[in-house]
């Protein structure tokens, strides 16, 4: 009986192998599938509902070795971009948690898109306690993108949420220490001092702002002003139609005077406040243009 036992091991062990790589074949192809749905056939449902049956025969595993690992990691990462463009986000973490159970436990990249994934939706306070985590875990000092994780956290999440004093100890301790050159460290370090000196600058007055002339006046004065200078201009206007066929000088010394003001007072045309005054503007451009150049026209047509 012990002779018997002892020669059906190795068979069991060829036959678990064998189970073992179609089990990853069809993973694989599962996969492939995935990708396919996500990134050709723009169905994202079809390819979050592909990761999730891939993710689950990968649980069903006896064993996990490295390529179980890669195709967790492929499933998670289609999966987590499939959310995203369904707007299911509020759900991607929870959902690579389910699948990682430990926060520790994410990998690099998946950590990486995450942080850019709700700094992208305004929300870099759901990473905050997960990237910590992860960043003071001893074993992931060692993986590739350890820095790049760092990194993240640091721009866009620490300084966004204005923490100032976790910034500067994560750029001064272990982490920084582990994730940046000496470069680096100094470069973070003017990052957070300038959103600090932003944050405490105050904002500048607009009636001493060189730009803002127009703008720092009550709304009725500028109403006033512009009904003032539209007069003016259609009265200028109408004494230079009235010179007759000889006044194209004078008309082109109107016109040059018109621009010269607009120079003069600087008018921003994004400015609401301008949008009036410029569309009286060039309504009286064009009637001058028309004026000026119709008997022309005419001419040549007759």
């Amino acid at each position: 009986m012990s002779s018997c036992s002892t020669s059906l091991a190795p068979a069991r062990s060829s036959l678990l192998s064998a189970c073992s790589t179609s089990s990853l074949t069809q993973t694989f192809s599962m996969l492939d599938t995935a990708a396919e749905q996500m990134m050709v056939l723009k169905d994202f449902q079809a390819a979050f509902d592909t990761c999730d049956r891939g993710l689950e025969s990968l649980s069903n595993m006896e064993q996990e070795d490295n390529r179980c690992g890669e195709f967790k990691a492929g499933f998670c990462i289609l999966g987590l971009q499939a959310l995203a463009e369904l707007n299911q986000w509020h759900g991607v973490l929870s959902w690579v948690l389910q699948q990682y159970e430990h926060q520790d436990k994410i990998p690099a990249k998946i950590m990486q898109m995450c942080i850019l994934l709700y700094s992208k939706v305004g929300e870099p306070a759901v990473m905050q306690e997960a990237a910590r985590v992860w960043l003071h875990c001893p074993s992931n000092s060692r993986v590739t993108g350890f820095g790049t994780v760092a990194e993240l956290y640091l721009l866009h999440v620490l300084v966004p949420l204005e923490h100032r004093d976790e910034a500067l100890e994560l750029i001064g301790g272990e982490v920084g220490c582990a994730a940046f050159t000496e470069d680096q460290r100094q470069t973070a370090l003017e990052v957070v001092e300038g959103k600090e000196r932003q944050n405490h600058e105050p904002p500048l007055n607009p009636e001493f702002s060189p730009d803002s002339d127009i703008t720092a006046l009550p709304v009725s004065t500028q109403g006033s002003i512009i009904r003032k200078l539209e007069a003016m201009l259609r009265f200028l206007y109408r004494k230079v139609l009235a010179t007759g066929s000889g006044s194209f000088p004078l008309r082109r010394v109107f016109l040059a005077a018109v621009l010269l003001y607009m120079l003069l007072f600087r008018m921003d045309p994004a400015l609401p406040s301008s949008f009036m005054w410029i569309s009286k503007l060039l309504q009286l451009l064009r009637q001058m243009w028309s004026a000026m150049f119709a008997p022309y026209y005419q001419a040549v047509k007759d």
